[in-house]
């Protein structure tokens, strides 16, 4: 059975008319409609066989999903540096939000140190969703233990009129409110973010149940 047979038996109409609305700018008859929780699981059969370098060598892929499944492949492999030679190799052809937000390689957590020329090379590139890969790495990687207040610097000069760009920015900007509030603070108070940017972070750290409610009442007037 071909990979697009296996996306087939388990595809749901339903979801698929979701997924056409959420991701506008993939063609939706590139997108079959299969949930996640089966695509993790064909993602896994696909590791475990012996063509699975051919299918990750195989691009661009046809199918949504067959890039989706292509990252939670790359997520398992365990070698950091075989890892990020994969990654790298796959980020020019995401083309979507979904693709580039679901996976985190998990080698990645172990090498930190090692990842971060990689991470601020995504972050600079031109390539919308390579951009926004490397923002959402510096914001799950970089936020907690291994934080340094020059990260949100870089965070913040990343420029680019793209929706989905300035959305993970603000998402970026949210969270380290929620984890590093007193170092990302100035940035909202000095309006460092652009007036978009800066109101839709506001908005999603209100909504945040990780942001206590002293400091969402201080973010209000901020607006």
């Amino acid at each position: 059975m071909t990979l697009y047979h296996e996306l087939l038996a388990v595809k749901d109409d339903a979801y698929r008319a979701l997924q056409t609305k959420l991701v506008p700018n993939v063609p939706p008859e590139t997108i079959v409609g299969v949930r996640t929780p089966d695509l993790r699981r064909i993602a896994k059969n696909v590791s475990a066989r012996a063509d699975c370098g051919a299918f990750l060598r195989d691009l661009p892929h046809r199918y949504y999903e067959e890039n989706l499944i292509h990252f939670f492949v790359l997520a398992e492999i365990k070698d950091f540096d075989a890892c990020v030679r994969g990654v790298e190799a796959f980020l020019p052809y995401v083309d979507c939000w979904p693709v580039s937000d679901q996976a985190t390689p998990k080698s990645f957590r172990k090498n930190r140190e090692k990842l971060l020329p990689y991470v601020k090379n995504w972050i600079a590139s031109e390539r919308v969703y390579t951009a926004r890969f490397g923002l959402r790495m510096l914001m799950n990687e970089y936020l907690d233990a291994d934080f340094k207040p020059e990260y949100l610097a870089l965070a913040a000069a990343k420029t680019g009129e793209d929706y989905y760009l300035k959305m993970m920015i603000a998402w970026y900007f949210a969270t380290a409110l929620a984890k590093q509030y007193d170092a990302a603070l100035p940035y909202l108070e000095r309006r460092r973010l652009d007036d978009w940017t800066h109101k839709k972070t506001i908005r999603k750290a209100l909504e945040s149940f990780r942001v206590p409610d002293e400091h969402k009442a201080y973010l209000r007037t901020l607006r």
